[in-house]
């Protein structure tokens, strides 16, 4: 693991405020919690009773995970005199770019109405990591560094609540993660889809007016999706695509081809985005983010109030964190179909340098700027294999199987993206093949005993949403 994430052009801040922030070294190796109590074991296929039997295991075979140190945080002033505003900067993306804008020197403001939490309540669900409330969070972040990060509870769907909070922030530039973000979700039931294509497109046009009218200078940085291009039989380009057509040519947004509500919903988005780029004359960037993986960062490995959120449920989680979070317990990966679809991935710390990249290079106001952001390209059956890999390293006996697709794609395709123009402008990724999952997989052993088996199973059939509420139908 890096000691400390890199972004280009970074300084040393003067003054006591800068230098680099330590957590305690942890003493020994990654143990377990305490299973709560009267939680009832669950047999997996390997007759293990699951997840205190893999404890039992793993501890009966010497498999102990030593913890790595953790990184040093580095206090810079490289975004001295600029002020972002994170829209949902209390969840998994989000928390981690405020934090990581904030050590290098970024004034920040989160924005949230706690919605992501509020649907794991919902649901039933809950994050394998121990998260802190939001206030709890930046206090402790102020307490360690002594950078200040502000919070505006509210909904970006009020606009008077929106137009409060950027006429007192004045933001030079505002970093857009604030979406109902899982495509499972958005699939649950009519109202659910309503909801995703509602609050996403409604929140975004919202964002783009408040720009407009009261923050002019702003620079909007907005998460989109690599699902937006779905899996077309040619490269994926950056955005746009250029064309020749009967003896013209012309570039032209990029063919979108959304596989969900959820996905559509950003489609929407990036529509919207290049329409008000043009007549309104904005600064604006679309980033098309892959799938994105890790929990620790510099930053959020600082204290354990500072931790990440990860998901591994079948509505919020990927299908990369189911995969790590049923090798740790001892369940076969479950490959959906063939397992040939294939997607970008790119780890959390890469999505915090890729955000400082994109904030710091506005493109010309009028022209709405798309990076492709990810670095490596697997399929399902790749990841597979690469959890396997990693539960070898750590002692673990990982096994596969197949099981009926819940969703409607294809799971053999050709898929090659493009993704030069982050690199171009010096993102320095770290890959999930130079064996960094591994420390995914540490994270998840130390809080194994919090894992739900009933959470690790497929839940939400695409052809069977309907108009009951919570339709679902588990694929096993």
């Amino acid at each position: 693991m890096r000691t400390a994430t890199r972004a280009p052009g970074g300084r040393r801040a003067a003054g006591g405020a800068a230098g680099a922030v330590r957590a305690p070294a942890a003493a020994g190796a990654v143990g377990p919690r305490p299973a709560a109590a009267g939680a009832p074991p669950v047999a997996n296929a390997g007759g293990l009773a699951t997840p205190a039997g893999r404890r039992g295991a793993l501890a009966a075979s010497g498999a102990a995970v030593a913890e790595a140190p953790p990184p040093a945080c580095e206090l810079t002033d490289e975004g001295k005199g600029k002020r972002v505003i994170i829209i949902g900067g209390d969840g998994y993306c989000g928390w981690a770019s405020a934090l990581h804008l904030s050590a290098r020197g970024y004034e920040v403001a989160i924005m949230d109405n706690l919605s992501r939490r509020n649907w794991d309540e919902q649901l039933g669900f809950d994050t394998l990591t121990p998260i802190a409330s939001l206030h709890k969070r930046v206090a402790k972040w102020q307490e360690l560094t002594g950078r200040e990060i502000k919070t505006y509870v509210g909904d970006i769907c009020d606009f008077g609540f929106l137009e409060a909070a950027v006429k007192e922030f004045e933001p030079t530039a505002m970093v857009h993660f604030g979406e109902q973000r899982s495509a499972p979700y958005s699939m649950m039931d009519r109202n659910k889809a309503v909801f995703t294509q509602m609050n996403n497109i409604t929140g975004t046009i919202n964002v783009l007016y408040a720009i407009k009218e009261f923050a002019p200078e702003c620079h909007l940085v907005k998460l989109g999706t690599m699902g937006e291009y779905g899996t077309p039989n040619i490269d994926i380009e950056e955005g746009y695509l250029d064309v020749e057509h009967k003896g013209r040519k012309d570039r032209l947004p990029y063919p979108k081809q959304g596989n969900s509500w959820y996905h559509l919903s950003k489609i929407h988005d990036s529509t919207n985005m290049f329409f008000t780029t043009k007549t309104w004359n904005m600064k604006v960037t679309d980033l098309n983010q892959g799938v994105v993986y890790g929990v620790d960062t510099p930053e959020t490995a600082l204290d354990e109030a500072l931790v990440n959120r990860m998901d591994y449920d079948s509505i919020f989680g990927t299908a990369l964190n189911r995969f790590i979070i049923q090798g740790a317990v001892g369940y076969p990966l479950t490959v959906y179909g063939k397992g040939g679809q294939t997607r970008g991935f790119l780890d959390i710390r890469d999505t915090c340098q890729c955000i400082q990249i994109a904030i710091d290079n506005p493109g010309p106001a009028g022209e709405m700027l798309v990076f492709n952001q990810f670095t490596e390209q697997f399929s399902v059956n790749k990841l597979a294999g690469l959890v396997t890999e990693s539960g070898a390293r750590l002692g673990l006996d990982v096994t596969t199987k197949s099981i009926p697709n819940p969703r409607r794609e294809k799971e053999e395709h050709y898929y090659n993206a493009m993704n030069t123009n982050l690199k171009d402008l010096g993102m320095d990724p770290i890959l999930m093949s130079d064996g960094k999952l591994d420390d995914v997989m540490k994270v998840a052993l130390k809080y194994i005993d919090r894992v739900d088996m009933d959470l690790i199973l497929p839940a939400t059939d695409w052809v069977s949403s309907g108009v009951k509420q919570g339709v679902s139908k588990v694929v096993s």
